[in-house]
């Protein structure tokens, strides 16, 4: 195994200044981040693009990763999505990304994301917020949480399209 991946994010002893749901929170994002450079790091554009057996692209789960933190970290601070996070939602599937473009993307939003975690007041994750135009109900820990299953279900679902293009040589 390449030593860069050998050691998971949470077992480096890391993040030791920061509460422990915001800490796991990270260390997902951390994990995610490796992941996807990991396994997607040699496609080429067209790979990033493909659509094998009519699946969703690699691209679009790296979008959709990097703008659903963005909307669900919006909801944790109690606000409201914006015409532009809305915008950009609708654009997640389009077919003409190009690798440098998902990379920065990506890179901005996990570096973002963790300044805004970080940010977090830890005494109130069980404040109420909602989610969504349904506006269903959750909490600040709630929503931390869902960020970090939720990104991890779809760097398994980039890691298996990754692992499928490149089987099929595309």
């Amino acid at each position: 195994m390449n030593q860069k991946y050998a050691q998971e994010p949470w077992l480096r002893g890391t993040l030791t200044d920061v509460a422990p749901v915001p800490r796991a929170v990270v260390h997902a994002l951390e994990l995610a981040r490796e992941d996807i450079e990991r396994w997607c790091g040699g496609l080429s554009n067209d790979q990033f693009n493909a659509r094998p057996f009519r699946i969703a692209p690699v691209a679009f789960h790296i979008r959709h990763i990097a703008r659903s933190m963005d909307r669900l970290l919006t909801y944790a601070e109690e606000r409201s999505l914006t015409a532009e996070q809305f915008a950009a939602l609708k654009t997640e599937l389009e077919g003409d990304a190009t690798r440098s473009e998902l990379f920065a993307e990506l890179k901005t939003a996990f570096e973002k994301s963790v300044e805004r975690i970080r940010a977090l007041d830890t005494t109130r994750l069980s404040d109420a917020r909602e989610v969504g135009r349904q506006r269903r109900p959750t909490t600040v820990g709630g929503l931390l949480i869902h960020l970090a299953e939720h990104t991890q279900r779809h760097v398994g679902q980039v890691i298996t399209t990754a692992k499928i293009v490149t089987a099929q040589h595309l």
